[in-house]
């Protein structure tokens, strides 16, 4: 019967690695990013703009001469930290709203799903920009909005994780004893809920970076001359023809990124929620 599992559970498995391969390979590259890269991101040397890859310039240049690979190894960092940032951010303020709302109900929990219905009104993106909009482009705001932007999702699954966990005899009986709500909601609810958690917020990552990159691609994002993955793929669009490279790489990592996280997260869920991929 074990071996039968395995054996089901395995393509699985496989899954889970080659993501977790990916997604670990993006870290290592961002964080040697100082060591790996051939040059400094941000030098303009106009003489050798728009070059096609070669053994000077393995990914090619842009239209102000820098150098594509060196761009890109910098770019890492901001998604990352773009995707992990607003993801912890978002699961924090979700993940707290989701309990109190759970576990108190009435007209605190009406109160704060009506907040979360409000949020759930707008489209992602069309939100993340009109915050980024209003607060202004940077880093810093990118991550916010796209924190706002996840909220929503975990506010949902922690409540209803938390509907389903207070309902359990045990916590009757905790409750019975005399233990106050805070105790229980830190020390019992919140560590028996912390795995879709955990699945969401591996999930909300990937998605984090797309958002943080379509906002970069509008504009709005990380200002320049920072490197960033969106911001690359926008300024490459008026060179298509000329320069293809400039467009191609960058769109390229981002696909592996996400697609790595994706994958990663999927395989995550497997192991931590079985009952809900059978």
């Amino acid at each position: 019967m074990k071996s039968r599992r395995f054996i089901r559970r395995r393509p699985k498995d496989i899954q889970m690695w080659i993501g977790a391969s990916i997604v670990l390979f993006f870290v290592a590259i961002a964080l040697l990013a100082p060591l790996l890269a051939p040059y400094d991101p941000l030098e303009v040397v106009i003489p050798r703009r728009l070059q096609a890859p070669s053994s000077d310039h393995w990914l090619g240049t842009d239209d102000l001469g820098r150098d594509n690979l060196s761009r890109i190894l910098y770019g890492a960092r901001v998604s990352l930290i773009v995707g992990v940032a607003a993801t912890a951010i978002g699961a924090a303020i979700g993940t707290v709203l989701g309990i109190v709302a759970g576990y108190f109900g009435g007209v605190k929990d009406s109160i704060i799903m009506r907040f979360i219905d409000i949020l759930l009104a707008f489209p992602g993106l069309l939100l993340a920009l009109a915050i980024v909009t209003v607060l202004g482009s940077s880093t810093r705001n990118v991550i916010l909005a796209v924190a706002i932007f996840a909220v929503p999702s975990f506010a949902r699954i922690v409540r209803g994780s938390t509907l389903s966990v207070k309902k359990l005899e045990y916590i009757d009986a905790i409750r019975a004893i005399g233990a106050k709500d805070i105790r229980i909601i830190f020390v019992h609810v919140l560590p028996n809920i912390l795995s879709p958690i955990i699945v969401q917020a591996t999930l909300n990552v990937g998605g984090a970076i797309v958002t943080a990159a379509a906002l970069s691609f509008l504009g709005v994002g990380t200002p320049p001359p920072t490197p960033e993955w969106g911001a690359m793929v926008d300024r490459g669009r008026a060179f298509l023809i000329q320069a293809p490279h400039m467009i191609y790489f960058p769109g390229l990592m981002i696909f592996l990124l996400v697609v790595g996280i994706n994958m990663f997260g999927d395989g995550l869920r497997d192991y931590l929620e079985p009952k809900k991929t059978r």
